[in-house]
């Protein structure tokens, strides 16, 4: 990608059209949030990056015409749509192994395989970059995480045995993932629901402050109603003790964090799977968002196969992440589409702030490309969606084998141009914040 010379007022201008689009409603609706978010965001250009899809895909939209490796089926594949460098950790799966993945699926959509990679790729050249790492040594980097992508597919397209592709869990994890899986595992659902609640009158209810709001009746009511329709979105086999689904309390939230600011939320406490106080489960259900990279994807047969962002979340995730959280599910409210899932004890995020040694880094983001390989593959015919009806491993494999030196390059390529232009946006961002430049604010 060749990013082109623009003015700071000017790009300052596009910025601000790409917010409008993006957070105009939200942040009409709940400047605080904003003003949070955006501090977040204003602390280093890593976090801005995370902080803007919308802005990265609106400057890959010229690619959605075609690009190297992109054909009618790897520009069609299930993809995460905000693969960056923090957003892998663990989580407990159905069969309660706790794994090691790519995590947070808000934005999984539909669309060319590359753009994972692309987003991927440009993240590891603002971590490189933040961390004082050469242009060579982040050249290095990306080009391990591409050749690392690409052994994984080819060995997942040529019929590799499950067990020689495992996942990354405590048995076959090392370095900072391990950690990762170990720290986890030192959690528990006492400690989440310890931090969350307290027993009243010999039952768990949800503790006050912390950010919970009580609800009025009528807002409790439309919750438990969102709630009952909910349960017929999740799979017959977690369905096996209806006891678990009893409500036991329901409180509100409202997010702020770099990717929810703005969103209402809802905890929901429920009996779990015994009638033990210590096995009780926190759901939250979250209004879900449109995804930055479907407004640059216009396949009605794609738009046209969800019923809401919801449903568009669950499914992605579902065909993405095997052995996906059991409670996931998706329900309305207020006529807008809600995602639905546990609130996680084991629920652990990689942490890159003590992964400085380049050595430790190439093997850590080696290991993404693995992972991120895995997520591709898994979300094909075998999926049990209709809307990828063909093996993208295969697909993917093919596209890379016509030019293999080809596919490092491009994403090295494009690692530098986009970390440069992400360096430069995020001074941009700054000035207009202090400014007071952004509408609303």
């Amino acid at each position: 990608m060749s990013v082109p010379k623009l003015s700071d007022e000017h790009r300052g201008e596009e910025i601000l059209a790409v917010f409008d689009t993006a957070f105009g409603e939200l942040l009409a609706a709940d400047p605080a949030a904003f003003r949070v978010k955006f501090r977040k965001m204003a602390a280093s250009a890593f976090a801005f990056y995370r902080g803007t899809a919308g802005l990265f895909y609106h400057d890959l939209d010229a690619e959605k015409r075609g690009g190297p490796f992109l054909d009618e089926r790897t520009s069609r594949v299930w993809i995460h749509g905000d693969l960056h460098a923090e957003n892998f950790g663990t989580y407990m799966d159905s069969t309660g192994r706790l794994i090691f993945n790519v995590n947070d699926f808000d934005e999984a959509y539909v669309g060319p395989f590359t753009w994972d990679l692309k987003r991927f790729a440009a993240s590891v050249a603002l971590i490189g970059y933040a961390k004082a790492l050469s242009d060579e040594q982040i050249t290095e980097l990306v080009e391990v995480y591409a050749g690392a992508y690409r052994e994984r597919i080819h060995a997942l397209a040529t019929g590799a045995k499950s067990d020689e592709v495992p996942p990354f869990t405590l048995d076959s994890a090392q370095g900072p993932l391990l950690d990762a899986l170990r720290d986890a595992r030192a959690l528990t659902r006492f400690g989440l629901l310890d931090s969350m609640t307290e027993i009243r009158e010999f039952e768990r209810r949800f503790a006050p402050g912390g950010g919970s709001i009580e609800l009025d009746a009528a807002t409790r009511y439309k919750v438990l109603a969102a709630f009952d329709g909910y349960l017929e979105t999740l799979p017959e086999s977690s369905l096996d003790r209806p006891d678990s689904y009893r409500v036991k309390d329901v409180v509100g939230r409202r997010g702020i964090g770099i990717g929810s600011a703005g969103l209402p939320s809802y905890n929901i406490l429920l009996e779990g799977n015994s009638d033990a106080l210590e096995n009780d489960v926190v759901i939250y259900i979250k209004q879900a968002q449109t995804p930055a990279v479907s407004r640059h994807i216009t396949d009605p047969a794609i738009r046209d196969y969800f019923q809401h962002e919801g449903h568009r979340t669950v499914i992605s995730q579902r065909a993405l992440q095997a052995h996906a959280d059991p409670w996931l599910g998706w329900t309305e409210l207020d006529g807008a589409g809600q995602l639905v899932a546990e609130v996680s004890p084991y629920a652990v995020d990689l942490d890159w702030d003590d992964i400085d040694d380049p050595e430790e880094i190439a093997a850590v983001v080696a290991d993404l490309g693995r992972a991120t390989a895995s997520m591709h593959s898994a979300a094909d015919d075998t999926s049990g969606e209709s809307l990828v009806p063909f093996s993208t491993e295969r697909a993917i494999d093919a596209a890379i084998a016509a030019d293999e030196d080809g596919f490092a390059e491009l994403l090295v390529d494009f690692a530098h141009d986009y970390g440069a232009r992400a360096r430069a946006d995020h001074q941009i961002f700054v000035d207009l914040f202090r400014n007071g430049r952004i509408p609303g604010l």
